[in-house]
């Protein structure tokens, strides 16, 4: 009881990047932030011109629909930075770090 109680404070530090849902159980949402809806409409347009180019790997079809069809990868991988769980990963060390402390106590003893 006292590992589980352990583990539910410390994992209170951590997992920051998805938010229970208030509606719905098990469902949770992640935060992603905007300077405005300008941002928002050129990081969902390169999104799309990506999984195009994913998809067809022929970028003249996106430059005959889309004058500006250069792919802002930068502003995409800021998005995907901000989704990534770092708080997450560190507590994932915390955990390993802890249990194999507390495995080593346990063989010494």
């Amino acid at each position: 009881m006292k590992n589980l109680e352990d583990l539910k404070n410390l994992t209170a530090g951590f997992l920051n990047t998805l938010k229970p849902t208030n509606d719905e159980k098990e469902i949770y949402t992640a935060e992603i932030k905007f300077l405005n809806y300008y941002e928002l409409g050129c990081v969902i347009t390169n999104i799309l011109k990506l999984c195009i180019l994913a998809i067809d790997q022929e970028a003249h079809k996106i430059t005959e629909t889309d004058k500006n069809s250069s792919i802002n990868v930068g502003l995409i991988l800021e998005v995907a930075l901000q989704l990534f769980p770092s708080d997450e990963f560190e507590l994932l060390t915390t955990i390993s770090q802890k249990l194999n402390s507390d495995f080593k106590a346990m063989t010494i003893a």
